[in-house]
């Protein structure tokens, strides 16, 4: 059963230059619960995560943190004890071992000069074995492939240990078992420590699989919020997307989508 509201956004109106990209958006993340953004490209996902980990500051509406009032008016170090995000690319330290760029998640916990923060190493040490990096611990980040790094970034907010985790395409450029593995930690975090998840994916299936909650955006608005088989319709996705898409329920209970394209159909030859 999902807990309280832990973050919040109301009547997002997000802009950039002036254009407004995202138009009185909605979206409540609670405890124990993973909400999964979808959408085509372009459609407002990324921004209003972004929004809501305080990254873009909205042209009207409100973010509110645990019900407190304005989570922009908060310190940054008192935020980010409490709410993390993993965005699409983040730049790659030279010459930096995984095990300090993951500790970099550990600084609202630090005082000047990195003093005061007694648990930091055991968090580290979590947060690598979760994500299955501490095999590469004294690797530089700078040796590492893609999806190497983009398992040490998702450590690094694993490690500031905080009650609200945001993720921004936290799939992309891993394969397939390591991403099997990110949406198992996921689940994991709502399920096991109560964490509020909201994560944008691109990969229908897997929010079906992974989200309690699906909000479905398109060209900037919210076009429908709940669960994967509410929102998830063969109707509605084809709508948004702009292609035939067919949604069944597999023999394993998953809810499973079908892009159809003009070649979709050829037949497989064994």
């Amino acid at each position: 059963m999902s807990g309280d509201v832990a973050l919040a956004g109301s009547d997002l109106t997000l802009a950039y230059d002036g254009r407004t990209v995202v138009h009185g958006a909605g979206l409540r993340l609670r405890a124990g619960e993973v909400v999964a953004l979808v959408g085509p490209n372009g459609s407002g996902k990324s921004t209003l995560l972004r929004s809501l980990a305080r990254l873009h500051a909205p042209q009207s509406g409100t973010v509110t943190l645990d019900g407190e009032g304005d989570a922009f008016a908060l310190r940054p170090k008192d935020f980010a004890r409490r709410v993390t995000l993993l965005t699409q690319s983040r730049p790659t330290p030279g010459g930096v071992r995984v095990r300090d760029v993951v500790a970099y998640g550990r600084h609202p916990y630090r005082g000047r000069f990195g003093a005061g923060d007694a648990e930091g190493p055991a968090h580290v040490d979590k947060a690598m074995r979760l994500t299955g990096v501490d095999a590469m611990a004294e690797r530089a980040v700078d040796e590492l492939s893609g999806g190497e790094l983009q398992r040490v970034w998702l450590a690094t907010c694993l490690a500031q240990d905080t009650g609200v985790v945001l993720l921004d395409e936290p799939t992309t450029f891993l394969d397939l078992r390591y991403q099997v593995e990110i949406l198992d930690i996921v689940r994991e975090l709502a399920d096991d420590h109560r964490v509020a998840v909201g994560v944008v994916l691109h990969d229908l299936d897997q929010a079906a699989a992974v989200a309690d909650q699906v909000v479905l955006m398109h060209a900037g608005v919210v076009r429908a919020t709940g669960t994967p088989a509410d929102v998830l319709s063969a109707e509605l996705l084809s709508e948004v997307y702009g292609l035939r898409i067919e949604v069944s329920v597999g023999d394993d209970g998953h809810l499973h989508t079908r892009p159809i394209g003009r070649h979709t159909s050829r037949p497989v030859t064994i």
